[in-house]
C-alpha cells in the first residue's frame, strides 16, 4: 500500500505521520479518560500475564517432582498427578483451562490426600490460588474489552488486504501434533515395563507431553480464531502511536504520548510480503545501487562511512545494545485486551534519518509506504513495574553501546590499516577463542547430560544429545572463510560454497552470530555462532573476532582495491570428516562409560 502524506510540520521528535486517507472514516483517536480508564484494568503485577519461556522453565520442574511425588507415594494415577504440572503451565499461558482443571484437581487432591495432611492442604492453597489468578486475569480481559469498544466509539472498519492470509497459529498446532504423538508413543512404550518407580515416573512425563501437545494445540487454534476473526468484517479501530521495541515486538503508545513515556502494551507482529517478480528485481536493483563501493559524493567510503555500514547491517536478534525504533502513527483494527490478536497499519521507519516533510498528492511529492502488520502473538499489557524495568533497561543499553561503538570503531580502524598492508594472494578469517570456548562449554555440557544416566536412559538421552553435538560442533571448531578476488569461499558441511562480490548481500556481527548472505535465493543463509559476553568485552576492551571478520569483510566489499588479487579455487575442507570422528568417539564414550 503505498500513498502520498499531506504536508505536516514536523520536527525530529515528533511521530512519523500517517497519510489521512490510511485512517478510517470516524477513527478516533486513543487518549485522555478513556485510555486512562482502560489502564487502569491492567491485572495486579502478582497476576503472570506476561509469560516469557524462562518462566515455564522454571515452574515445570517443580511441578513434575510434585507430580512424581503423588504417583508415587499417594498413589494417585499419573493422568491425575500430571495435572499438577499442567495447571501450573495453563496458569501461565492459558487461563481458559484453568476455570475448569482447578475444579478437578481441587476434588483428586482432596480424594486422595487426608484431611489433615501438609502437602495436601498446602495443594490445596496452591491451586486454590492459581483459580483465583486465572479469574481474575479472565475478568481484568472482559473489562479491558469494554473499555476498548467504547474508546472506538461505535467507528469500524475492514482489515486492509495488505495484512495477508491468515497464518496466525500454524506453528503451534503443528507443534501440539508432534508432542500429541511423541507423549502417545511414549505411553506405549512405558505399559510394559516391570518398574513400578520408573513405570510410574516415565508414564506421568509422556501424559505431560500429551498435555503440553493438547495445549499447543489450543493456543494455535484460539489464536487462529480471534484473528480470523479480524477479517472479512468490520472492526474497531483506534488512532495510536507504535515503534519497534528493543526486543523486537511492538509498544504500543496513547495517541497523545508524542515523547513515549508510557507503552500501554507490546505484541509481536509480523509484515506481509507478496512481491511479484518486477517488484523483487526493483528491489534488488535498488539495494545494489545502495550498496555500491562508492560513498553518496562518488568518493570511496571511508572510517566513518565504513562503520555506518556495519552499523545499518547488523540487525536486532541477540543483541543486547539495540535501540526501539522511531515513533510512527498507526491505526488498531480489532479491540485491543489482554490476549487479543490486533491488525496495525502504520507509516514505514526511515532509515536514512529523520522525515522530511513531504508534498501532498499531486504536487511531486515523494511517497512513503505503509506497513500493515498482523499479530503473531497475543497483546501483553505493561505494568507500571515492567515500564519502569524496560526504562531503565533501555538507559543502561544506552550507556553500554557508547562503550561498544567505541571498540566497534576501532576495530574498523584496524582492519582498515590491515588490509591496506602488502597485496595478498587470499584472506582467510577461521574459528578461534571464541569458537573454541563455546565447543568446550557445549562439549561439557553434552557429556554430563549424555553420561549421567545409567542403563536404557543414558543411551536414548545420550545419543539425542550426540546427534545434536556432532552436527554443531564442527562448524563451531573449524569453520573457515577465505576471500579471494573473486569473492568468499565458506566451508560446508559437504562441501565448499561461493558468493560473488556483486552478489553479496550481507556480512554482519548480529549479537553472537556472524551472518552471511548472498542475493541469490539458491544460497543458503551462512551462519556461526559462538557465545559472548558484552560486559566482560567492554571491561577488558577486548573487541570480539566476529566484529573484526564483519569490518574486514566489509571493507573489501564496499572498496575493491583491499580485494585480494589471487585465485583460491575452492579446495576447502569439508566438515562432515570432523563430525564422523566425533561421531566415533562419542559412541565409544557410551560404551565405556559404565
Amino acid at each position: 500500500m503505498s500513498t502520498k502524506l499531506e504536508p505536516q510540520p514536523q520536527g525530529p521528535a515528533q511521530p512519523l505521520r500517517l497519510p489521512v486517507s490510511a485512517v478510517p472514516e470516524d477513527c478516533v483517536a486513543w487518549s485522555g479518560e478513556k485510555m486512562d480508564a482502560w489502564a487502569r484494568t491492567r491485572p495486579p503485577v502478582w497476576v503472570p500475564a506476561r509469560t516469557r519461556p524462562l518462566h515455564l522453565l522454571a515452574v515445570v520442574p517443580g511441578g513434575l517432582i510434585v507430580g512424581f511425588w503423588l504417583a508415587n507415594f499417594a498413589e494417585v494415577p499419573a493422568a491425575l498427578a500430571v495435572l499438577v504440572p499442567l495447571q501450573l503451565v495453563w496458569t501461565l499461558v492459558r487461563p481458559e483451562v484453568v476455570r475448569f482443571s482447578a475444579p478437578v484437581l481441587l476434588l483428586v487432591l482432596g480424594w486422595f490426600g487426608g484431611s489433615h495432611d501438609v502437602p495436601t492442604l498446602l495443594g490445596l492453597l496452591a491451586v486454590t490460588f492459581t483459580w483465583a489468578t486465572a479469574e481474575i486475569r479472565l475478568g481484568k480481559r472482559r473489562l479491558q474489552r469494554q473499555w476498548a469498544l467504547a474508546a472506538a466509539e461505535g467507528a469500524t472498519a475492514t482489515v486492509p488486504d495488505e495484512a495477508g492470509p491468515l497464518r496466525r497459529g500454524r506453528f503451534l498446532m503443528g507443534l501440539g501434533c508432534v508432542l500429541t504423538v511423541l507423549g502417545a508413543g511414549l505411553l506405549s512404550l512405558t505399559s510394559g515395563w516391570d518398574v513400578a518407580t520408573d513405570r510410574h515416573e516415565a508414564t506421568l512425563v509422556g501424559w505431560f507431553v500429551v498435555g503440553w501437545g493438547l495445549t499447543s494445540l489450543l493456543s494455535g487454534w484460539l489464536g487462529r480464531r480471534r484473528s480470523a476473526a479480524l477479517r472479512g468484517t468490520a472492526v474497531p479501530v483506534l488512532r495510536v502511536l507504535v515503534r519497534d521495541g528493543a526486543d523486537g515486538d511492538a509498544e504500543v503508545f496513547a495517541a497523545d504520548d508524542v515523547d513515549a513515556l508510557r507503552p500501554l502494551f507490546t505484541v509481536a507482529a509480523e509484515e506481509w510480503y507478496d512481491e511479484s517478480d518486477e517488484e523483487v528485481e526493483e528491489r534488488i536493483r535498488r539495494e545494489e545501487s545502495d550498496g555500491s563501493p562508492e560513498g553518496p559524493d562518488g568518493s570511496p567510503e571511508g572510517p566513518d562511512e565504513l562503520l555506518d555500514t556495519v552499523d545499518t547491517v547488523e540487525n536486532d536478534e541477540d543483541d543486547d545494545d539495540e535501540q526501539p525504533g522511531p515513533l510512527r502513527e498507526a491505526v488498531l483494527y480489532g479491540p485491543p485486551h489482554e490476549g487479543a490478536e490486533i491488525v496495525i497499519v502504520s507509516a514505514a521507519e526511515k532509515p536514512d534519518g529523520p522525515q522530511e516533510p513531504q508534498e501532498p498528492q499531486g504536487t511531486g511529492g515523494s511517497p512513503v509506504e505503509l506497513v500493515v502488520e498482523s499479530s503473531s502473538g497475543p497483546v501483553r499489557p505493561l505494568s507500571d513495574r515492567a515500564v519502569r524495568r524496560r526504562i531503565a533497561a533501555q538507559r543502561a543499553r544506552a550507556k553500554r553501546s557508547v562503550v561498544h561503538e567505541e571498540l566497534r570503531a576501532t576495530a574498523v580502524a584496524e582492519s582498515r590499516a590491515r588490509l591496506g598492508d602488502a597485496p595478498v594472494p587470499v584472506r582467510r578469517w577461521r574459528s578461534g577463542w571464541a569458537d573454541w570456548t563455546a565447543a568446550l562449554v557445549m562439549i561439557v555440557a553434552i557429556a554430563a547430560i549424555g553420561l549421567y544416566p545409567n542403563g536404557l536412559k543414558q543411551y536414548v538421552l545420550g545419543g539425542l544429545v550426540g546427534v545434536f553435538g556432532v552436527l554443531v560442533l564442527p562448524q563451531m571448531l573449524a569453520w573457515r572463510i577465505t576471500a579471494d578476488r573473486s569473492g568468499l569461499w565458506l566451508n560446508g558441511w559437504r562441501r565448499t560454497r561461493h558468493i560473488e562480490w556483486d552478489h553479496l548481500l550481507t556480512v554482519q556481527c548480529s549479537g553472537s552470530v556472524l551472518v552471511v548472505d548472498s542475493r541469490r535465493e539458491s544460497f543458503p543463509t551462512w551462519t556461526v555462532r559462538a557465545e559472548r559476553w558484552r560486559w566482560l568485552e567492554r571491561k577488558l576492551r577486548l573487541v570480539h573476532p566476529y566484529e573484526r571478520t564483519a569490518a574486514e569483510i566489509t571493507a573489501m566489499w564496499r572498496e575493491p582495491a583491499l580485494r585480494p588479487e589471487g585465485e583460491y579455487g575452492g579446495r576447502g575442507r569439508p566438515l562432515w570428516p570432523l563430525g564422523a570422528v566425533l561421531a566415533v568417539l562419542w559412541v565409544a564414550a557410551l560404551v565405556l562409560v559404565p
